[in-house]
């Protein structure tokens, strides 16, 4: 959950207009685009519909490696601090086990089987170290939680000894701004849902907030990854003025790629571009 008593001007963020706020920023699209542009990324690594190959498992990652996909995986903390690949907030769904993630040391989680199978959570060492350079470039997206800074500058620490091109994002606007602040030459991104997906945690006047990307002035983001519904109209005005947009997560061949910059897509396999 995004903490907003960190954005002490909320009022004002509500009144900005889109030109405002459009012009103000005049965002641009860095060399670094070129190595995402028009490509599809596996969701997760590419997993499988059966549930043989976990998400956001090792064997997932050599799978899109070996087909040379892009890939898209998700990272957050352990409660001993390790930086490890896993998509939820608790264990329940993946593991079968209660509790969140970060209430076990990595000790704990390496134990936990993913969806049955014989493969465990990863360190994100472990899955860099198994991707490599690969063909195509990493979307790393950091979850939100209690100790947001502290999963940035881990994060970033050990993708500066990976030497395959990446970006990063994240739905939480002030773990992107971490990184326009610190290490504003890492591409990055600003994830964002229909204002339907965000109702059940936040307010309605919040879940419009994050929907319309209005918060994303914090970040200033190379693109924008927006879930695969109908863009909000200021959203598609970001992209006129030069901001990338994602697609996640595509489901359907061939149907997302004209709409957007780049696909994340999970159970089917596409073109590597398009």
């Amino acid at each position: 959950m995004i903490d907003f008593t960190r954005c002490r001007n909320a009022q004002v963020v509500e009144r900005m207009t889109e030109d405002d706020y459009l012009q103000k920023q005049g965002f641009e699209v860095r060399g670094k685009a070129e190595y995402f542009m028009h490509r599809n990324f596996a969701h997760r690594g590419l997993h499988d519909m059966d549930r043989s190959i976990p998400e956001n498992s090792l064997m997932a990652f050599a799978a899109a490696v070996g087909e040379g996909y892009g890939i898209e995986l998700d990272v957050q903390l352990s409660k001993d601090g390790q930086v490890v690949v896993f998509h939820d907030d608790t264990l329940n769904r993946v593991c079968g086990v209660d509790g969140r993630v970060d209430a076990y040391d990595y000790d704990e989680l390496k134990e936990f089987s993913l969806l049955g199978t014989m493969q465990h959570i990863p360190l994100f060492t472990e899955a860099l170290e198994l991707i490599g350079t690969g063909d195509g470039p990493l979307i790393v997206e950091l979850k939100s939680g209690p100790r947001n800074s502290e999963l940035c500058e881990k994060t970033y620490n050990i993708l500066q000894q990976y030497q395959g091109k990446y970006c990063i994002e994240s739905f939480n606007p002030f773990i992107v701004r971490w990184f326009k602040q610190n290490v504003p030459e890492v591409f990055r991104g600003l994830l964002a849902a229909s204002k339907e997906e965000y109702m059940p945690t936040y307010s309605p006047f919040v879940a419009k907030l994050l929907s319309n990307c209005t918060l994303s002035f914090l970040c200033q983001p190379d693109f924008i990854a927006y879930q695969n519904v109908e863009r909000p109209k200021r959203v598609l005005r970001m992209r006129e003025k030069g901001t990338l947009l994602f697609a996640w997560t595509s489901r359907v061949p061939d149907v997302d790629q004209a709409q957007n910059d780049a696909v994340i897509f999970e159970n089917y396999r596409p073109s590597l571009l398009f």
